[in-house]
């Protein structure tokens, strides 16, 4: 009793004088002053709750989302990233069970005379009370089979915590992926209406093209009948082969734009399947963005950065435990013997059982040098979350604000376009009367080329801002 008093006193004063200073972990909390809501007002809907499928409304957008979900190479990444934090995780449940292996073990020992075992052993052989079997050879073989076992005891908590940071990481993993698939969704729905977007530009280009080179051959014949100049033919000339060039750009922007589906979708170069005209889509009919709040549970890099948040407070708390004394034990059981003939005998059943304690004390310098790096990574990881949710906030913001005004701005665009049209027609009118010079008509169909094109690049802009909010709520993984 007074022994076990001893022991149980040297280990309490072990911990007394190898005990650091205070735990210090890291709250988690976002960024201070977060405003209730986007709009001044509490949205009762929430974009990111739509599926993929219920989001988007072309057939052909969906079928390439779901072939990258599939085939493209950053979605196969985060998956096997998830596999590498589950290994992680069993790994760190199983650490806090014993650890049980079994042993087989042969060996040999020569011992000289003028040793403890030689004279002890010498005496030994020479006793009555032993029996040939029992007489203890030179060299000693020694024989054992059996089960050997290590243990610590996790007196301060240091394995369930590594055990909650693997946890932590494994869910931030899984939060990893989905914003993956968020970010993949959103660069293929931006390409791909982008592509739209370069087919109505090309199908305006092509039509203007028709125009002017009818203009041009109009402005040959009236020089044939002396009523224009080679220099007005060379301005319908030189316009049709501007006209020209912008197709060639177009075409080649198509190209370089299937040619990034089919890499985000995991394919070769060919061609991209779409019938549908970007002018005659229709927008989601929820596009509101839900509070703050909503965004924190939604959105994956928030989730990503908080788990990660939470696991290095279980690793500061893990690695504040390294201060404190460890408790080993390592018992055994199995046959031992120096005669193979004699292993199996029941004589030589032989267990153990062996405690041990060990505390830092030239190392803690060490132990507080990386105490101090973790809980400095603790508060950078916190900076970290916060920078998300505030990019996050921004990024619905903006979002929103750019399908309002995207939106009014196509309005007037679809008016200046009405109007530049009307123009084209007045302006070849009068040119044919002689009220109005070959300038006028170059400059009215030039200007209606542009903005026929800037209105189909501001109806991109439509959809890519709605995009862009699906994103920032981080909606676009749920199929």
């Amino acid at each position: 009793m007074y022994k076990y008093k001893l022991f149980l006193y040297s280990l309490l004063l072990v911990c007394l004088t190898t005990a650091c200073s205070r735990l210090k972990t890291i709250t988690v909390a976002p960024p201070a002053d977060m405003p209730g809501s986007f709009t001044g007002k509490t949205d009762t809907a929430n974009v990111a709750s739509l599926p993929i499928s219920s989001f988007f409304s072309d057939s052909y957008l969906i079928k390439l989302i779901d072939t990258a979900f599939n085939a493209n190479p950053d979605i196969l990444s985060a998956l096997q990233r998830i596999e590498v934090a589950n290994a992680n995780l069993r790994y760190n449940r199983i650490s806090i069970l014993p650890a049980v292996t079994l042993n087989a073990n042969a060996g040999l020992e020569k011992y000289g005379d003028y040793t403890m075992n030689g004279v002890g052993n010498y005496d030994t052989n020479l006793s009555p009370n032993i029996n040939g079997d029992q007489r203890i050879p030179n060299p000693t073989p020694d024989y054992f089979l059996g089960f050997r076992s290590a243990w610590e005891v996790d007196l301060w908590g240091k394995l369930r915590n590594r055990k909650k940071a693997a946890f932590n990481r494994f869910l931030a993993s899984q939060s990893g992926y989905k914003m993956v698939a968020t970010s993949l969704t959103a660069q293929i729905a931006t390409a791909y209406y982008t592509l739209l977007a370069l087919d109505n530009e090309l199908r305006v280009i092509r039509k203007n093209l028709e125009l002017q080179n009818n203009a041009l051959e109009i402005i040959k014949v009236q020089k044939l009948g002396g009523r224009a100049t080679e220099l007005a033919v060379q301005q319908f000339l030189a316009q049709l082969k501007r006209t020209k060039g912008l197709e060639y750009q177009v075409l080649q922007q198509i190209t370089e734009t299937e040619n990034q589906l089919n890499f985000l979708t995991g394919k070769y170069p060919k061609a991209i399947s779409r019938d549908t005209s970007i002018n005659t889509l229709k927008l989601p009919s929820v596009l509101t963005a839900g509070i703050p709040s909503q965004l924190l549970l939604n959105r994956p890099d928030i989730q990503e950065a908080e788990f990660e948040l939470r696991a290095m407070n279980a690793d500061i708390k893990a690695v504040h435990a390294a201060f404190f004394p460890s408790l080993t034990l390592s018992p055994y059981v199995g046959f031992n013997a120096f005669s193979s003939s004699l292993l199996f005998n029941s004589g030589s059943l032989a267990y153990g059982l062996l405690g041990g304690v060990a505390a830092p004390i030239f190392s803690r310098n060490l132990i507080k040098a990386d105490y101090e790096r973790t809980v400095a990574q603790g508060k950078q990881a916190l900076y970290g979350y916060q920078k998300t949710v505030l990019t996050s906030y921004q990024e619905v913001l903006n979002s929103m604000k750019s399908i309002e005004n995207y939106s009014q701005a196509y309005s007037q665009k679809q008016q200046e376009v009405q109007a530049l049209n009307n123009a084209v027609a007045v302006a070849n009118d009068l040119y044919l009367v002689g009220r109005a010079n070959y300038l006028e008509v170059i400059t009215a169909q030039r200007n209606v080329l542009d903005a026929e094109l800037e209105l189909a690049n501001t109806k991109k802009s439509i959809f890519i801002g709605a995009i862009n909010l699906y994103r920032s709520v981080g909606g676009g993984w749920k199929h």
